[in-house]
């Protein structure tokens, strides 16, 4: 028996570029980076990141809710209800136990964890918030989601570090194509841009060190890049078989044509040395898709903008996609927000593929001569593509590649 076209048929976005899905789209399109100097980070070997835009969470979500939730769950909720609007679809009008929702995050709630440590070891554990386990529980951004929206069916989490938004949506994919759900809202969150976070990452060596000049930090493919900026986002993309999508009148951003995941089972950090794990989560992907290699002309990279992972994805892609794809990475506008950056690179795949518009890499001004790849620099490119893939990696060897392709 086929499978099951899978449609995309709403996004929800909050990212350093904006507040919804469409600034986010008009920021990356216009290249505009978002690293700038942090408050909280001032002092700190690596002082930048890139931030969501402020806006009033208690005015979206309620004080009470606000009071009780980390950000990285207020972020999820707001762009599970940007996507349901999106979508067209009525919580008050479904079944919710044909509903799921499947999250993805890389650190879970750090802010809350930094910000109640620091009551204790300050003030005493007397003010330490009776709310701290249910705030600090990873599978609070999914629950949340599923109250919001009363889904019934699976409610679930993916951490498989850098790559869990990816993994959320390739989960996704399967409960919609076994038939165990008819709607599943999918995607990734995260809110680490705290000291602790950025001081780990730091010491690790991930992190670009331009504090001079933080908007051209984030730097992918860039012969004079020298690590990631931290950042924060969360997307959520509506999900369902595209049959059921028809029934109801609603036509598909795109169609999540198939997923690939593998290991690299290498190093604790570090990508295989010969990209391993990418070019077979990427021909494991073609291959769900019924896709040949020339078939994709598109790729939105992971393009950390690190000395290592770029060199190892580069090589994946030239040499699994020899036809020359466009390639972009939007971290170098966004910076990488660890667990949500699979999510937020899916949804603005599909809006590529919606609008045949590629963004350009942000800060890409002397590309790696040893990179053979057609990247796209400067400004965004008007090319009309039928397939694209989404790549997405992890500390931990973890490695996903999503295939999309036009209805």
């Amino acid at each position: 028996m086929s499978r099951p076209d899978i449609a995309v048929t709403g996004l929800g976005m909050l990212t350093p570029a904006g507040t919804d899905v469409e600034s986010t789209w008009k920021g990356v399109c216009e290249g505009t980076p978002t690293a700038a100097t942090a408050t909280q980070l001032v002092g700190l070997p690596v002082d930048f990141c890139c931030s969501v835009p402020p806006f009033d969470a208690q005015e979206q979500l309620g004080r009470r809710t606000v009071h009780r939730l980390d950000r990285s769950a207020q972020l999820a909720l707001m762009a599970a209800r940007e996507a349901l609007h999106d979508a067209a679809l009525d919580p008050q009008t479904w079944d919710g136990t044909r509903v799921g929702v499947v999250i993805g995050s890389g650190m879970g709630a750090s802010q809350t964890w930094e910000d109640q440590h620091r009551q204790l070891l300050d003030r005493g554990p007397h003010r330490v918030s009776p709310l701290l386990i249910s705030m600090l529980g990873p599978s609070t951004p999914a629950s949340e989601i599923a109250l919001l929206c009363g889904a019934l069916g699976p409610t679930l989490v993916t951490a498989t570090a850098c790559a869990s938004g990816a993994t959320a949506l390739a989960v996704a994919r399967d409960l919609l194509t076994t038939g165990q759900c008819d709607v599943v809202l999918a995607g990734g969150t995260e809110a680490s841009n705290t000291p602790l976070i950025a001081t780990g990452f730091a010491q690790l060596g991930a992190l670009s060190t331009r504090r001079h000049d933080p908007a051209t930090a984030s730097r992918p493919f860039d012969q004079a890049r020298d690590g990631f900026v931290l950042g924060e986002a969360a997307a959520v993309l509506i999900l369902e078989r595209a049959r059921d999508a028809a029934a109801r009148g609603r036509k598909p951003r795109a169609l999540l044509a198939g997923c690939g995941s593998a290991t690299d089972a290498h190093h604790p950090t570090a990508p295989h040395p010969e990209g391993r794990g990418l070019k077979q989560a990427i021909r494991a992907a073609l291959a769900d898709a019924a896709l040949t290699p020339d078939d994709v002309k598109h790729v939105n990279a992971h393009g950390s903008s690190t000395r290592l992972n770029d060199t190892v994805e580069a090589e994946a892609i030239s040499t699994v996609l020899p036809g020359g794809p466009f390639i972009t990475s939007t971290k170098g506008a966004l910076g990488h927000s660890l667990g949500a950056t699979g999510a937020v690179e899916a949804a603005l795949t599909v809006l590529s593929l919606q609008h045949s518009l590629i963004p350009p890499t942000a800060n890409l001004d002397c590309p790696d001569p040893a990179f053979d790849l057609n990247l796209i620099v400067k400004a965004a490119a008007h090319e009309h593509v039928n397939a694209a893939l989404s790549n997405s990696v992890g500390f931990g060897g973890h490695n996903v590649a999503l295939a999309f392709r036009t209805p």
